[in-house]
């Protein structure tokens, strides 16, 4: 009797004791389920670039005899936020996509991709919407302020902060806020030189993936904040140096 209760003893152990027993034989098989396989990753990966090409593809089409420089009209509310959405797209999932796939990772589906991916897109479309209520076709002078502010903007705080914040894991909507305040001073660059400029789209979409993708560095970080306020500058003071600004005569 003594060997007998011995033993169902010891069985009961074995199954609390996370070394000893089952427990511990199930919860590393349970966690590795858990895990998103590298199909899984590699889908995820594929799905956010191919849909960032279809929207460099889908921008470009609409952009198309719209560009001004600095006297562009946006169109319809509709029309452009559209574009708009289509145009954050294009541009900024590339720089995304380590942090969609970090997401997938922790939370360990692919079908928490598409709700990170649209809130973080949410958060580009209601700046869209602010750009749409305070635009005017403009002058030089506006576009040359709106790049030296830029190049400014680029060492203050507030900029280095969220680009910090950036790489860190978080929901879509925060990726998406924080990844605003990194970039928002090029992409108002952008909407000051010409917001339906591809030229412009492809200039500020590859800093800011460079800026995504790399840590902050003042080597580097300091001579593009001073070359987009020469930029700037150059603009205040000769114009006509900076091509695509005002439309052909």
């Amino acid at each position: 009797m003594g060997l007998f209760s011995n033993q169902k003893t010891e069985a009961r152990y074995s199954l609390l004791d996370p070394v000893a027993g089952g427990l511990a034989a199930a919860t590393p098989r349970s966690r590795a389920a858990a895990r998103p396989t590298t199909p899984t990753m590699a889908a995820a990966l594929t799905a956010t670039l191919g849909l960032a090409a279809t929207c460099w593809v889908f921008s470009v089409r609409e952009m198309q005899g719209m560009d001004m420089g600095v006297a562009t009209r946006l169109g319809s509310f509709a029309f452009f936020v559209v574009v708009w959405i289509s145009m954050m797209a294009a541009m900024m999932l590339p720089g995304a996509a380590p942090a969609v796939l970090r997401h997938a990772q922790a939370i360990g589906r692919i079908s928490a991709v598409p709700l990170f991916v649209g809130s973080y897109l949410v958060v580009w479309a209601l700046v869209g919407v602010v750009v749409f209520a305070v635009y005017r076709p403009h002058g030089t002078t506006a576009a040359g302020a709106v790049a030296v502010a830029a190049g400014v903007y680029e060492l203050t705080p507030i900029k280095q902060r969220s680009r910090r914040r950036c790489h860190e894991l978080r929901s879509g909507f925060g990726f998406g806020v924080y990844c605003v305040g990194s970039s928002i001073g090029l992409m108002l660059t952008m909407v000051a030189f010409g917001v339906m400029s591809v030229t412009w789209m492809t200039v500020i979409a590859v800093i800011g993936l460079a800026q995504k993708l790399v840590p902050p560095k003042l080597a580097i970080d300091v001579p593009l904040a001073l070359a987009i306020v020469w930029l700037g500058a150059l603009i205040l003071v000769v114009p006509s140096a900076v091509p695509g600004l005002t439309p052909p005569m």
